[in-house]
């Protein structure tokens, strides 16, 4: 059985604690390998490691720094092909998606090439007599990000990326569940130049996370995955002094208006209510047509569209729709949730229950479930599914219908369908979510653009990647200076040489 351990001072350990996560192939079912639990003494002596590597690497000019994430992105596109299939293995996605997994990490490490302008100070000269004022923006020391199984390259990506730019060492403890990829980006960012020790990837579970909040040498950590784990290291972690920045979890709601066009509306909520078998943050899984006839003839389309999805394993070609859910209990949960729903009175009119993928009867196959006449009490309403089940919420009017997503718990993102610019105006202009689409499905800012949602979907004052990150991963120092006057004598004729 294989066996995958840590990255530790620019090279892969074995663990030493002796215990172990099961690593499955989602297709089949089966236990493709076992990977290490780091215990608490591993951690602190990996991050001890890092403290030590972060003294030479913050003291590196920025523009240096730039130039390994520059070389990172080089290295990225050389193994996409080889990445893509190490995330699919793993996580259960198709090629395609698992590409865009990583193009989208990619396009924050592209974004940190820009770190020597985003990392400037600010300058006041006469800000009394002879006194100058300046700001320096310097790195926080070393930072952690604990990231989910959903999105193994992207989401490590959009941590190490801004943190290591910024000066900082980085400790990653990604999912358990798909610990191969972000191991494969540790390797890569060494090959860019980025020296041992900076970078640690420490594989783990609650013990490993609980090392990580109370440990004094990190002063800031990212999390992405559920709302109740995040706001469990929201508090532990600020309650130790420490910047804290969790996004958790989501209901996105999309509002189709009548005078939206529906094909393209039906299009995009198969696309974003299915894609990844809606293991996405991000995913539509919550349809509000405003009027009858409109949820009438929505609910025409949709039918036979979610009917010919293709559901199968990443090795069946690129024209699956989607692949496996990445354990059996997260089938079981789903399943769960869909048995909910029909006992509780929703119109469940396309029936995945009984799905099964011939040569695949063990692997976590859930086939596509489209929900209609669901109300706001259903738990499959409430409660955040990531699985492939769609939910259509008839709302009677547009203020109804903004209502929905106003008033539910989570504020992750939303997105209107209309041709009416007055409308979409409004929407933006009133939701309390923090990610809008305007005949956009599912509404992911660009790297330069940050990303992040309200409510129970976020905890801390500051989005991922984009100029917030940077502001996250640094701290700012301001200096207060006067000086005699004097006479310099003598003078350099060239510029010295970079260093």
């Amino acid at each position: 059985m294989k066996e995958i351990g840590h990255w530790i001072n620019g090279k892969l350990v074995a663990g030493t604690s002796g215990k172990f996560a099961d690593v499955f192939n989602p297709a089949t079912g089966e236990v493709q390998a076992r990977v290490a639990l780091a215990s608490k003494a591993e951690l602190d002596a990996a991050t001890a490691d890092a403290a030590k590597a972060q003294i030479k690497w913050g003291a590196t000019n920025p523009q240096r720094r730039a130039r390994v994430m520059m070389a990172m992105v080089g290295l990225l596109n050389r193994d996409m092909e080889k990445l893509a299939e190490a995330l699919s293995s793993e996580h259960g996605k198709t090629i395609p998606d698992a590409k865009g997994d990583i193009q989208r990490g990619l396009e924050v490490i592209e974004f940190c090439i820009g770190a020597p302008h985003l990392l400037k100070g600010e300058f006041t000269d006469s800000a009394g007599p002879g006194i100058d004022m300046y700001s320096m923006r310097q790195p926080i020391g070393v930072a952690a990000g604990i990231t989910p199984f959903n999105f193994p390259a992207m989401i490590p990506m959009w941590k190490m990326g801004p943190a290591l730019a910024c000066g900082n060492a980085f400790i990653l403890k990604p999912s358990e569940r798909a610990p191969t990829v972000p191991l494969m980006l540790a390797a890569l960012m060494k090959e860019a130049g980025l020296p041992d020790g900076v970078m640690q990837v420490i594989n783990g579970d609650k013990e490993s996370v609980d090392a990580i909040l109370d440990n004094e040498m990190i002063s800031g950590v990212g999390f992405v995955g559920s709302t109740p784990i995040a706001q469990y290291i929201y508090a532990r972690g600020t309650a130790n002094g420490k910047r804290v920045q969790c996004f958790g979890g989501a209901k996105n709601h999309m509002i189709i208006m009548p005078d939206a066009d529906l094909d393209q509306a039906a299009d995009a909520l198969v696309g974003a209510g299915f894609g990844a078998a809606g293991e996405r943050c991000m995913a539509i899984s919550v349809a509000v047509p405003v009027g009858q006839a409109t949820a009438d003839a929505l609910i025409e389309r949709l039918i036979p569209r979610i009917e010919k999805l293709k559901v199968g394993p990443y090795t069946a070609g690129n024209d699956v729709d989607y692949g496996p859910v990445v354990t059996g209990a997260a089938k079981a949960n789903i399943l769960k949730l869909i048995e909910s729903g029909v006992a509780q009175g929703a119109n469940l009119v396309v029936d995945g229950r009984d799905f099964k993928l011939q040569g695949y009867e063990d692997g976590f196959f859930v086939g596509p479930h489209l929900f209609d006449n669901v109300t706001t009490d259903m738990e499959i309403y409430r409660k955040e599914i990531f699985g492939p089940v769609l939910s259509v919420v008839r709302a009677k009017t547009y203020e109804e219908a903004l209502g929905m997503a106003m008033d539910h718990e989570y504020g992750n993102g939303t997105a209107i369908y209309t041709r009416d610019g007055d409308t979409a105006r409004d929407f933006a202009a009133r939701i309390n979510v923090g990610m809008i689409g305007i005949n956009v499905p599912i509404p992911v800012p660009l790297a330069y653009h940050t990303f992040g949602g309200w409510k129970k979907s976020s905890f801390g004052d500051l989005n991922q990647h984009g100029p917030d990150s940077f502001r996250f991963y640094t701290r700012t120092k301001t200096i207060t200076a006067r000086w005699p006057s004097g006479i310099k004598e003598g003078g350099e004729f060239n510029f010295k040489q970079m260093e």
